[in-house]
């Protein structure tokens, strides 16, 4: 077996972790289509739970299992004894538990040289078992004074331990999301909400959708695998690159981010299609006539939506689409203050949990820094975009355009090379540029004040 192994990763020149890993991953899917079978609510969640245990320890060791017990523990645990505090005790304590498997295993290193580690699985946990302790808190909250989010995702009752690991090591999205909530996998387990299918309507086939993520699977990695050699990231320390104009430095920067960027697509395809197959991913009906479902539950990201994004504040919405969700309600909105509006510390301080929850490069870190400046830029030159004549506007859409694709390609090295010298050399090479940029843009916004939209004077007039 083990020799077999061997040639096939050979054959596709990845480790053999790394191919052990991408079976069981693929598995996924076929696993969580039976889960349409197994019956009863109980045997369910042992499913769940019992495929999510078997597939750490194939893919990883047994260890693994060992290290996902922790943070479950702990969140379970504030929850049973502090329900008034048990969110943020389990924000700290699984952030904590995180940090301390980054510092110790550096997967970063050990990804850049194609090896792997549950790392990244417990990444996703984390967010899991800290989403189920806030809204377990949140239960005990008066519904006046919570958002939507918080209202829809609230949970009166305590989880039994058996749902609670169910949802936490749920196959389909235990690799590599996408995160989910608590009260949809215990509606979808029950048949309940949007899955109570009996009393509106016919079950949504999930083929044709499952169907279309795998095409664009298999697409993304083709394309991966024939662009990669062509870009490698050791590029950025050769002193070739450094000889290079400008404008060619930009644009293998470029290039070099659209060819990772297609590896993403990949993996988030894989588990769009897992949670598809198994009913998770439905997220309702169309209002077409006659209706459609969708499967956006699933959705991890736009494609085109990142490639050509017009603007840097979209690319949230566009790239992880989940954890970006899960950053938005849990981090971005509960830092506003009642009566006030969001600013860039708002902004910095979601960005700069995202960087930590991806560990603790330097590389990380800056590029995080740098997305907030990117996005607070390009926040700049939509105001501008809305207060100018339309000849003027549709300039102003292009120079967004423009500004956000540079800044994205050159941002982005920082998260694929991660070492502070890789880092700064790949930026210095440039002349720092897109951190120069934005700074310049947000600080021209201080005193370049947009007028206001062309729109509203017009009906003014009238």
């Amino acid at each position: 077996m083990e020799l077999q192994l061997d040639s096939m990763a050979a054959s596709i020149g990845v480790s053999v972790a790394v191919l052990r890993f991408l079976l069981c991953f693929v598995a996924t899917i076929p696993l969580s289509f039976f889960w349409r079978f197994v019956p009863g609510r109980l045997p369910k969640h042992f499913y769940s739970a019992a495929v999510g245990v078997f597939l750490s320890y194939l893919s990883f060791g047994f260890s693994s299992n060992l290290h996902f017990l922790v943070p479950m523990v702990l969140g379970y645990a504030s929850m049973v004894i502090y329900r008034q505090r048990c969110g943020i005790i389990t924000f700290f304590l699984g952030f904590g538990y995180l940090i301390g498997c980054h510092v110790y295993y550096m997967s970063g290193d050990a990804w850049k040289e194609g090896g792997i580690d549950a790392t990244g699985a417990l990444m996703v946990l984390t967010l899991k078992v800290i989403s189920c302790a806030i809204n377990y808190n949140d239960g005990i909250l008066k519904e006046e004074g919570l958002r939507d989010a918080q209202k829809k995702n609230r949970l009166v009752k305590l989880p039994s331990v058996i749902e609670y690991v169910g949802f936490c090591l749920c196959c389909g999205s235990h690799f590599a999301g996408p995160v989910f909530e608590m009260k949809d996998y215990l509606d979808w387990t029950e048949g309940q909400g949007i899955w109570s299918f009996g009393a509106k309507g016919p079950k949504p086939s999930p083929y044709g959708a499952t169907i279309r993520a795998l095409l664009q699977a298999g697409f993304c990695m083709g394309l991966y695998l024939n662009l990669v050699p062509y870009f490698p990231l050791t590029k950025f320390t050769e002193p070739s690159y450094h000889e290079w104009c400008f404008w060619k430095k930009l644009g293998y920067q470029y290039m070099s981010g659209l060819t990772a960027r297609w590896k993403y697509y990949f993996i988030w395809s894989i588990s769009e299609a897992s949670i598809i197959i198994s009913g998770l991913g439905f997220s309702g009906w169309t209002d077409s006539s006659p209706p459609k479902p969708r499967w956006d539950r699933a959705k991890n990201v736009d494609i085109l939506g990142v490639e050509f994004a017009k603007s840097a504040v979209v690319i949230p919405a566009v790239w992880n689409i989940q954890v970006s969700t899960w950053l938005r309600h849990y981090v971005y909105d509960r830092l506003i203050q009642s009566g006030k509006k969001p600013g860039f510390l708002q902004l910095l301080a979601t960005q700069t949990v995202s960087a930590i929850w991806h560990g603790l490069y330097p590389g990380y870190i800056i590029f995080f820094v740098q997305s907030a400046l990117m996005i607070a830029g390009s926040r700049v030159i939509y105001r501008w975009q809305q207060g100018v004549p339309p000849t003027v506007k549709n300039a102003l859409v292009f120079a967004n355009f423009a500004y956000t694709l540079l800044v994205l390609s050159y941002s982005c090295v920082g998260f694929m090379v991660l070492s502070l010298h890789e880092t700064l050399a790949s930026y210095g090479s440039v002349y720092f540029i897109g951190t120069v940029l934005p700074i310049v843009i947000i600080l021209l916004g201080k005193v370049i004040k947009p007028g206001r939209p062309a729109r509203s004077k017009a009906r003014k007039e009238e």
